[in-house]
């Protein structure tokens, strides 16, 4: 199950530092990988894949007051936009022969 949050930071360079700074804080709540992505129109501009066992393990992520104050600390600019999804499907197309 991942949580997908997106927002803004001021600037990505000084950002991922306090993120990866981060780690314990998101493993303390189950949390067991992650993917950024980054808006090729505004490289600031961030969609954050978390990885979690649970919806509850990551909603306690969310709701830890140490997310708030790290968010604020790499100059998170706007409120995450958040949603949850599940994998349903992943096919890899290089693993496919040419017909």
């Amino acid at each position: 199950m991942y949580l997908v949050m997106q927002h803004k930071v001021r600037d990505y360079d000084d950002w991922k530092p306090v993120f990866d700074a981060g780690e314990p804080l998101r493993t303390k709540h189950g949390c067991t990988g992650h993917e950024i992505y980054r808006s090729d129109d505004d490289a600031n501009d961030l969609t954050i894949m978390l990885s979690f066992p649970s919806r509850e393990a990551g909603d306690a992520f969310q709701a830890d007051p140490e997310l708030k104050e790290r968010m604020a600390e790499a100059g998170v600019l706007s409120k995450p936009r958040t949603m949850w999804v599940t994998q349903t499907q992943c096919v890899d197309y290089r693993s496919r022969r040419a017909a």
